[in-house]
């Protein structure tokens, strides 16, 4: 690559936080081997999305930014388009024979290898291989060395790659690959580098953090990875996201109510709570079990907050199963959920169910289950007035000048905010607030004790050197 005249590469990342994450990777790696990033696309040599492939909304959505992409190389046939993430994974042959004008295909696999990949693009004879698409069951390697895309207060650490799960409705196995666990080591030496960064909070993602280490030496080891990092001198949360409720121990509970880094805030997809329903998903754990579970963590762990997601509309949900679900979310007052519809992926088992139910149907118990779950968010808001909550500032808002937050109870990019007096802090600070009135899912406080004029900033923001486009779906 000519020093003089580096080539530039505009990212669009789509999808989930751990794509977020390879994005950040990528832009990392690629920038130490001599490439420049461009924030606008119009600068740049290289063109490239990082798919979503997950369900059919996100696919299309993926689509879309190719073919967003390819009208640019239209104008300009110089410039690359490169294909990477998930649903370059998924259907390779597929988007070359579709899209010819795509130059390159990366699955993830074939990250190491980008820089190379994409400077060989740019020479004058070309690789005539455009799809480099290898084993989906690559090892799962230290991911330091990155380019943040959150903001410098907060990131991702992925702890795993793939899934073992076998629920019926996901095809997430078929192209992110078995279950593998990083080393502890590689965990620990992500974690002091994103301190050193700035990073204040901690999200632990991975398609099932509580299935970590077993890969290693056949124990779960999700509570001794809590525990190092907890250890971690400039974290102030570590945070969990993606627990699968099967497996999540007595000793997972306790490493939540024990250490003082891990803030009370578990996510914990469910997906419905009626039996039948739960085994034509492929789901280990019943309603008693589930029932059980929650309510061990609420007796054990101090102040928790639950966050899960359900499906809606699977095929053969009766109106009586899911009359059940809506009960159980009117009766168990969970603080955060979400819901979806079912989606029919390619090649799972739930795609081959009879019994469909109506997409209209569908959309209308998502709308429905959503009025109710409202309702029980709005209920909790209402009691949390007046209590005292450490407020970590994310924004500030350019319409008023108040800064946006959130306390433990809020996990980013998902929950709502709380918003705060202007020059009540920088972004990236931590300030301790009185919650004083609500605004639907959002809340409003005031910082306890003197306020200090301090002069807005951006900082702890995006990298100006970067941007990345697209919807991030947690």
């Amino acid at each position: 690559m000519n020093s003089l005249n580096p080539i530039a590469i505009h990212l669009v990342s789509l999808g989930c936080p751990k794509n977020l994450v390879d994005s950040e990777v990528i832009l990392g790696r690629v920038g130490a081997e001599g490439f420049v990033i461009a924030q606008r696309p119009e600068d740049a040599d290289i063109l490239m999305v990082n798919t979503c492939g997950f369900i059919e909304s996100a696919k299309q959505e993926s689509i879309d930014a190719i073919l967003d992409l390819v009208k640019l190389k239209d104008s300009d046939p110089a410039k690359r388009v490169v294909v990477a993430g998930c649903l370059g994974q998924r259907y390779p042959e597929e988007l070359a024979n579709e899209i010819p004008e795509i130059d390159a295909i990366v699955g993830m696999s074939e990250y190491p290898r980008m820089g190379e990949i994409l400077a060989g693009l740019m020479q004058e004879v070309r690789d005539a291989r455009r799809v480099h698409v290898g084993d989906a069951n690559h090892p799962a390697w230290s991911e330091d060395s990155r380019l943040r895309l959150t903001p410098r207060h907060t990131a991702y650490l992925k702890i795993s790659e793939g899934c073992d799960n076998p629920c019926t409705f996901c095809s997430i196995p078929s192209f992110r690959g078995r279950f593998r666990s990083k080393s502890p080591e590689f965990i620990v030496k992500e974690a002091h580098e994103l301190v050193a960064n700035g990073t204040r909070e901690i999200n632990l993602i991975s398609q099932d953090l509580t299935s970590y280490g077993l890969d290693i030496d056949g124990e779960y080891l999700l509570p001794d990875i809590m525990e190092s990092l907890n250890e971690v001198d400039g974290i102030d949360w570590i945070r969990l996201l993606y627990t699968y409720p099967y497996k999540f121990s007595d000793e997972m509970i306790d490493a939540v109510a024990r250490l003082d880094r891990v803030i009370p805030y578990i996510d914990m997809p469910i997906q419905h709570i009626d039996n039948t329903m739960l085994k034509r998903m492929g789901r280990r754990l019943g309603e008693e079990g589930t029932r059980d579970l929650f309510s061990r963590m609420r007796e054990r762990i101090p102040s928790l907050v639950l966050r899960t997601t359900f499906i809606v509309g699977f095929p053969g949900e009766t109106k009586e199963q899911f009359e059940k679900l809506v009960d159980f979310v009117q009766e168990t007052g969970l603080e955060r959920v979400g819901v979806f519809p079912w989606s029919a992926e390619e090649g799972t088992p739930a795609e081959k169910l009879p019994d469909r139910v109506p997409e209209q149907e569908q959309q209308r118990r998502v709308e429905e289950l959503m009025l109710v779950q409202q309702e029980v968010a709005f209920s909790w808001n209402r009691s949390r007035l007046g209590s005292e909550v450490d407020v970590l500032i994310d924004s500030v808002c350019q319409e008023t000048g108040s800064l946006l937050g959130r306390s433990y109870a809020e996990a980013p990019e998902i929950d709502s905010t709380i918003r705060i007096p202007a020059g009540s802090g920088q972004v990236g600070e931590m300030v301790p607030c009185r919650i004083t009135e609500t605004d639907d899912y959002d809340l409003i406080a005031e910082v306890t004790g003197n306020l200090q004029s301090i002069e807005q900033t951006e900082g702890g923001e995006v990298d100006p050197r970067i941007i990345a486009e697209g919807k991030r779906l947690a």
